[in-house]
């Protein structure tokens, strides 16, 4: 007897819903963005969705079902995007850009308190200063991790700031008790950009990193160099106007010296020109004035 072939169950028609969702916004979104979403609590997960849900489609697939949607695309561009998927990961479909796009997501992370064996993102100082706790066992659990008290209006203050944990040192149990305590949270949480597909230009960025105030900075320096630049070279914009007034006013001031010293010499020798005629037809004093025996003399002579 000829062995019989098994029939494969049928798809679910949830999963082919799934799949189709998928390639309809691979195909047609901007930006396909993957982030990790590993150690993210639910409510915050919930929260982050809330904010984001103007900008961004978010997804969690499993992966057999995402490599599917970008498999019934035949697109070798988009392919290029599957071996990012890992697990824990998050899908975001976009018409935003992708670096304004993970921009959002950095911008969306909140403070998270510190857990015991994390590993310190910098170092972690405890301010001096006033805090909530009342004396008892805190006193003591302060002092385990190096840090001076007082006591001030019942509440005890701390004298110095110090360093408890240093960046990239294991946190210690005491050093994450007393940071809760104090209501210290030296990590932040969220969605984590990873790597995204540009669809518009069929580019795959990989390792995306953003630090917006190096980025601030850099676009101030180029800024003021490019600036700086046209108005040398004379370019008219509505940037540059003022400053292309402002040097034009500076040049015709001093083009207005220069004619206002040369003025009054040019003035001087025009005004010696037209008095020397004069000054030779009038008589001067030594010609008009007599002496006594000079009248005498004509007075004989008449």
């Amino acid at each position: 007897m000829k062995q019989e072939l098994k029939r494969e169950k049928p798809i679910p028609e949830l999963k082919i819903k799934l799949v189709k969702e998928l390639s309809d916004l691979i195909k047609n979104k901007k930006t396909i963005l993957i982030s990790s979403i590993k150690n993210l609590p639910a409510s915050q997960f919930q929260e982050i969705g809330k904010k984001l849900r103007n900008k961004a489609v978010i997804k969690v697939p499993k992966k057999n079902l995402f490599l599917r949607a970008i498999d019934g695309l035949k697109d070798k561009d988009i392919e290029k995007i599957k071996e990012q998927f890992k697990d824990s990961n998050a899908i975001l479909f976009s018409d935003l850009d992708a670096y304004e796009l993970a921009g959002e997501l950095l911008r969306n992370k909140s403070p998270a308190k510190a857990k015991p064996g994390q590993e310190a993102p910098m170092d972690i100082e405890i301010p001096a200063g006033p805090t909530d706790l009342v004396p008892g066992p805190a006193i003591s659990e302060l002092g385990a991790v190096g840090l001076q008290v007082q006591i001030e209006k019942g509440k005890i203050s701390i004298r110095e700031p110090k360093v408890i944990v240093k960046e990239g040192e294991k946190i210690s149990q005491p050093a994450a008790d007393i940071m809760a305590k104090l209501d210290i949270k030296p990590f932040s949480i969220g969605f984590i950009p990873l790597s995204a597909f540009d669809n518009s230009t069929k580019k795959l960025y990989l390792d995306i990193k953003i630090n917006t105030e190096e980025a601030v900075e850099k676009l101030k320096e180029a800024y003021g160099k490019s600036l700086a630049f046209a108005v040398e070279r004379g370019y008219a914009s509505p940037e540059t106007i003022k400053f292309l007034l402002g040097k034009a006013g500076m040049h015709e001031k001093a083009l207005s010296n220069l004619v206002g010293k040369e003025q009054p010499k040019e003035n001087k020798e025009e005004k010696t020109e037209e008095e020397k005629p004069e000054e030779n037809k009038e008589e001067s004093p030594a010609e008009t004035t007599q002496t006594p025996e000079e009248n005498k003399s004509e007075g004989e002579e008449k």
